[in-house]
């Protein structure tokens, strides 16, 4: 019995981490709107709860420009609609606060979801972005570069869900590059990086920040 019930409590807890989820923006074909999701997927997920997204910051970048976008609240989504045509980058900012998991210490909890729409140039916004996901190669060689604060991060932990349903946890390589993907289509990519400087947040202090980047783009 006792092996059982701790059999069970592995499962458990390998499905709770499992179901870790992320800000991800998924453009439509068409460029003229956007969803933004808390997923483990780059699918809806009807069951979450969208509050903690509330404070998500939009911007569109394109031809040098940047433009902050409003969106509604949808079923397991975050509508946009993107204003103009062609190439642009959307990205944005999710202060989601501070938590604390049983007795472990409090940390401080940051996305940066960005995406590439209709074949948006690669190079990194940067900026409001603390952590980013760039990626790099022609279609059939393309890799993913994590950069925090601009540079390079090393052994960065990261997953990329590939084109046909595949997820490859992995670690990027001394300048922050994971391996090369052949697959074309639609891949996303969610990375951490830890800051293990401590502070405080809307009066609540922290012992570190974990900071997720994410990238969605169509590699044809």
């Amino acid at each position: 019995m006792t092996r059982m019930l701790v059999a069970a409590l592995v499962a458990a807890l390998a499905a709770t981490a499992a179901r870790a989820h992320f800000a991800f923006i998924l453009p439509e074909a068409d460029g003229a709107a956007a969803k933004v999701v808390f997923s483990d997927s780059l699918e809806p997920d009807t069951k979450v709860n969208l509050d903690k997204l509330a404070a998500t910051k939009l911007t569109a970048r394109a031809g040098g420009k940047d433009t902050p976008l409003e969106w509604k609240k949808a079923d397991g989504f975050l509508a946009v609609k993107l204003p103009g045509g062609g190439p642009r980058v959307v990205f944005g900012v999710t202060e989601y606060g501070v938590l604390q998991k049983g007795d472990a210490a409090p940390f401080r909890l940051c996305y940066y979801p960005k995406a590439l729409v209709l074949g948006a140039s690669a190079a990194p916004v940067g900026g409001p972005l603390v952590v980013e996901v760039v990626p790099h190669g022609a279609a059939g060689k393309t890799r993913f570069q994590v950069l925090y604060k601009g540079k390079a991060a090393a052994d960065a932990e990261a997953t990329v869900l590939a084109p046909g349903g595949d997820k490859k946890q992995l670690k990027t390589d001394k300048d922050g590059f994971t391996p090369e993907f052949a697959p074309t289509g639609r891949y996303g990519v969610f990375a951490r990086v830890t800051d293990a400087s401590p502070g405080e947040y809307a009066g609540k202090a922290y012992t570190e920040t974990r900071h997720y980047a994410t990238l969605v783009t169509d590699v044809k």
